[in-house]
C-alpha cells in the first residue's frame, strides 16, 4: 500500500508540472520495446489477492517526471480495453487504470471475485503513450 501511495504521489505530482496533454507530443518508442505480463498467465484462475508483475524489453524503467531516454513507467488497465483509452492524452488514475510512477515492476491487487480483463501500458514520464504505444496483450483472469 505504501508504495501504491508513493507511485500516486509522484504521478500527481508529475502531472502538476507539464503542459496541457493537447500541448505535447507523443515520443517515439524504441524499435523493438515490448512490455508484457510475467504473471499472471492468459486464463489463470486465482484466489486474490492478485500480484501482478511486469515486465520490459528495450526500454527502462524510470520514475514519473523523470525525463531519460528510452525510459519509462508502467500502467495497468484493468477491465478496460485499449480502444477506450485516449492514447494522445495523460492517463487519468481510475480502479480501472492503475498508475505506478516510482518504477514498481509487481504490484498486487484486491479485485473482486469474477472475470477480469488486465493488460499493461507503458508510458514516458509525462504518463504520455509512446508511439506507437507499448502495450502488452490483454489477459483474461478468474479471481476466486
Amino acid at each position: 500500500m505504501r508504495i501504491q501511495l508513493l507511485g500516486i504521489t509522484l504521478a500527481v505530482a508529475a502531472l502538476a508540472v507539464f503542459p496541457a496533454a493537447a500541448d505535447l507530443e507523443r515520443i517515439a518508442a524504441p524499435e523493438g520495446a515490448e512490455v508484457y505480463l510475467i504473471s499472471p498467465t492468459d486464463g489463470e484462475t486465482i484466489t486474490g489477492p492478485v500480484t501482478i508483475r511486469m515486465g520490459l524489453r528495450g526500454m527502462g524503467v524510470a520514475p514519473a517526471g523523470v525525463d531519460l531516454p528510452k525510459t519509462g513507467h508502467h500502467h495497468l488497465l484493468i477491465n478496460k480495453p485499449l480502444d477506450r483509452v485516449d492514447l494522445n492524452a495523460s492517463l487519468p488514475f481510475s480502479d480501472e487504470t492503475r498508475h505506478f510512477g516510482g518504477g514498481q515492476t509487481e504490484t498486487v491487487l484486491d479485485l473482486q471475485p469474477g472475470t477480469h480483463t488486465v493488460q499493461l501500458l507503458f508510458m514516458d514520464y509525462r504518463h504520455m503513450s509512446f508511439d506507437p504505444p507499448v502495450v502488452s496483450e490483454q489477459i483474461t483472469i478468474t479471481v476466486k
